[in-house]
């Protein structure tokens, strides 16, 4: 079973979002997803600064396995990216809701949160794919 954290919010597209103060936010992808995908290999990642609506594609992830689009639960603008999954992308398989955080974000439209899914309804939602 793959560890879903509360108080986190999550996307269909298996993206985490966690709020830390205000309108900033990381954003991952869950367990279950670098579960799904494998040994993670490379990471093509937005640039600092850029700006994205709610769903747009943010980078592309690379698996021994597959290649994924990853997508930005909310629109935003991204503050900072984590230069050490971008060096190791094995941080993402090892730790994906710590060390292997992929962007920093400040939210533009706060209210986008209602639209994302609680830890019970992705639990839901995975617990139908495995």
């Amino acid at each position: 079973m793959s560890l879903v954290m509360n108080k986190f919010y999550y996307t269909e597209e298996h993206e985490w979002l966690k709020v830390e103060e205000g309108n900033i936010a990381v954003v991952g992808i869950t367990d279950h997803a670098q579960d799904s995908l494998g040994d993670i290999v490379f990471l093509e990642m937005p640039k600092e600064g850029e700006d994205f609506t709610q769903g747009d594609e943010i980078g592309v992830i690379e698996s021994v396995k597959t290649v994924s689009n990853l997508y930005i639960p909310v629109s935003g603008s991204i503050i900072e990216v984590n230069s050490d999954v971008v060096e190791d992308p094995a941080f993402v398989n090892s730790s994906p809701y710590d060390e292997g955080w992929l962007v920093r974000i400040e939210m533009t439209e706060p209210s986008e949160l209602e639209d994302l899914l609680s830890a019970d309804d992705y639990t839901e939602l995975i617990s139908k794919e495995e």
